[in-house]
């Protein structure tokens, strides 16, 4: 059984690894850590909701739609659904750890959820369990598990265990393999005792069949923006941007002798905020500290920043989001040194859709942050 779960880790991390290493530019050895610390701390922050039906219930839907061999769309803010305020604090634990940046650690998490997702879904298919039968699972799970946390992430778990901070890197390390163990070897015993008496095909295929249709999903969705590539900027400072990331985008139209108007915005595409929130999470900062260095280097260039959401609630609140939003970015674009005077923001709210409000993926498309030259 301990070869089985080393053979779905290690098939997740072959999967995974040289898409991530390509994007990210890190090291091989640093995002198969990150992968594993990454799996353990998302196992962890799904089992601390386990008393939240609702939470479960979006869990049991997504990973029973993966263990179909269907592809749902989680939405950029999910994995801040699951760490909730802690986020920041298991992002920066994971980076530490792995020797990853905090950008990265954020994209690693993102395209390590459907893989998790998946295997949930088809244990949960094989064994029958339904969303509060999981949580139950789940919650019996993390008694005693909350020491085998590598320190400084025993808190995605309730209950105030304290892990000493003097604790030993190479004993964190080790450490932070055994949650994942432990939670899918449960599961896996669990499967098994279902399928003696109900005759289902081995675990062995069911975790294949899993891995394969969400390391498919997140291969497809780091490979949405292009391969990443350097380009240098006037004044010598090298990017490493996707190629069809708004950073290329900005660029040409920048460099190109087409007109200043109101009409071209470009969006933002790795942009994320916490959800509900005017809160940006850490992943956001590879793609504003590139927005930084070209507006840095062009510094004729004004542009305005707009936000945007769809058009679920109250329209005045969502205007005053999409203005927090806005403004959070400017902010921020100052705080790493573009002088004010070339910016300005403006929340529109639910205005402007480009996306149809009707569907989940035209809403997640209306909720964005984009950019217009003023002048240039």
């Amino acid at each position: 059984m301990s070869a089985m779960v080393s053979s779905l880790l290690s098939s997740v991390s072959s999967q995974l690894t040289g898409p991530l290493v390509s994007r990210l530019g890190e090291s091989e050895d640093s995002v198969k850590n990150g992968l594993e610390t990454g799996s353990a701390a998302l196992l962890g922050g799904i089992a601390n909701h386990a008393s939240d039906s609702g939470f479960m219930t979006k869990i049991y839907n997504l990973a029973t739609s993966f263990g179909k061999g269907t592809t749902p769309d989680l939405g950029t803010n999910f994995v801040g659904e699951i760490f909730g305020s802690q986020q920041s604090s298991v992002t920066e634990m994971i980076s530490r750890s792995s020797g990853l940046r905090l950008s990265s650690v954020a994209t690693l998490l993102s395209a390590a959820v459907p893989s998790v997702l998946s295997f949930l879904g088809q244990n949960i298919q094989s064994s029958n369990l339904t969303p509060n039968s999981l949580g139950n699972f789940l919650r019996s799970q993390t008694s005693g598990l909350q020491r085998l946390l590598p320190a400084g992430l025993a808190n995605i778990f309730g209950g105030g265990v304290s892990v000493p901070t003097s604790m030993p890197p190479a004993r964190r390390s080790s450490m932070g393999w055994l949650l994942p163990l432990l939670i899918i070897a449960a599961l896996i015993i669990a499967a098994l005792v279902w399928l003696a008496n109900h005759g289902h095909k081995p675990v062995q295929d069911l975790v294949s069949q899993g891995t394969t249709t969400a390391t498919n999903a997140a291969n497809s969705a780091l490979s949405a923006l292009g391969s990443f590539g350097k380009r240098t900027l006037p004044n010598n400072v090298e990017l490493n941007i996707p190629q069809f990331g708004v950073e290329n985008k900005l660029l040409d139209f920048i460099q190109s002798s087409r007109p200043v108007d109101d009409a071209t915005w470009f969006d933002f595409d790795r942009l994320l905020f916490n959800t509900g929130a005017a809160t940006l999470q850490p992943s956001s900062q590879d793609q504003l500290q590139n927005i930084a260095n070209i507006l840095k280097a062009y510094p004729n260039v004004h542009i305005k920043i707009g936000g945007y959401t769809d058009n679920t609630g109250d329209a005045a609140a969502n205007l005053k989001l999409s203005a927090d939003r806005a403004n959070n970015v400017m902010d921020e674009l100052v705080r790493l040194g573009v002088p004010a005077s070339q910016l300005t923001a403006e929340g529109y709210g639910d205005q402007h859709p480009v996306a149809d409000n009707s569907t989940e993926e035209g809403r997640a498309r209306n909720r964005r942050i984009s950019i217009r030259v003023t002048q240039k």
